[in-house]
């Protein structure tokens, strides 16, 4: 019997992005719970954007870091509106970061090659750690709530840097008209699983208040902000952060981190969540 039996457990995502991860929990005996706390827009500055994107076609970067999920999907949009593949859109010459093993992944399933990243750290850190291309024109699309440390760090080692609003973090829902609408190919068999209904915020805080929500998961240092905004008290509902720098920004706003998943991914938060429950026995 897996340790997540009878465990009921809050993803702060929209349905879409929680349906890998609620199936696998459901798979293994837990409830999973939808609440979507944050959302993404597009970039209000489309002109910069797709300045920077043409210098893109035309060869003039050496590099594309890609530091989030979320840029893959704003890329994959520009890509659909000029009419081409997403490869088509990054030159020959043009070679591509990540920020992990798990961006890494997600990158080269929508056809583009990674030729940087961390073998083992989901972080900007991380890959500066490995950056080796002390020069170099570099494009970095980001939110516009991105760390300003991967920008810093990939100049501090003699790279010229072009940052661009790719897109905005926004609070859930965002606007339909604005709302990103490329999706993700996932690797996850999904089956005849579905997402249970989405909760509402006082729904939400209700289960807290009870007790009957045994943990929470937040993939971004947004969502644990918007976590603490609206639930100041969790009570005994652990909080799961996908990643240091959200275990970061929830440690400094005063949450109490149970674990950090290494990977964001479903199985690595599964794992995540096993550890913390595994010695406690299954809830009655």
């Amino acid at each position: 019997m897996s340790g997540l039996t009878g465990r009921r457990v809050l993803i702060t995502r929209t349905a879409d992005r929680a349906r890998p991860l609620a199936s696998l929990l459901s798979g293994l005996g837990a409830e999973p719970l939808v609440l979507p706390l944050i959302d993404f827009e597009k970039a209000g500055d489309q002109v910069s954007l797709d300045a920077a994107l043409e210098r893109l076609v035309a060869g003039d970067f050496d590099w594309m870091v890609i530091s989030s999920i979320t840029t893959v999907r704003v890329l994959l949009d520009k890509a659909a509106q000029r009419g081409i593949a997403l490869a088509d859109l990054v030159p020959a010459g043009t070679k591509v970061a990540a920020i992990g093993p798990s961006s890494r992944q997600v990158i080269e399933s929508v056809g583009l090659p990674v030729a940087l990243a961390p073998a083992d750290v989901q972080s900007a850190e991380g890959l500066l750690a490995v950056w080796d291309a002390s020069s170099g024109r570099v494009f970095l699309p980001q939110a516009d709530i991105a760390s300003p440390r991967l920008r810093e760090g990939l100049a501090a080692a003699g790279a010229d840097v072009t940052a661009v609003v790719a897109y905005h973090t926004v609070d859930y829902p965002a606007r339909a008209e604005l709302r990103l609408s490329a999706e993700l190919p996932s690797g996850v068999v999904l089956s005849a699983f579905d997402v249970p209904p989405t909760l509402s915020t006082e729904q939400a805080r209700t289960a807290l208040d009870a007790g009957t929500v045994d943990a929470v998961v937040a993939a971004s240092p947004s969502a644990a902000r918007r976590i603490a905004q609206l639930f100041p008290a969790l009570g005994t509902c652990r909080f799961v952060a996908i990643g240091r720098p959200t275990a970061a920004e929830a440690s400094r706003i005063g949450l109490t981190v149970a674990v950090t998943a290494k990977e964001p991914t479903p199985d690595g938060i599964v794992a995540a969540l096993e550890s913390i429950f595994a010695n406690e026995g299954n809830p009655q």
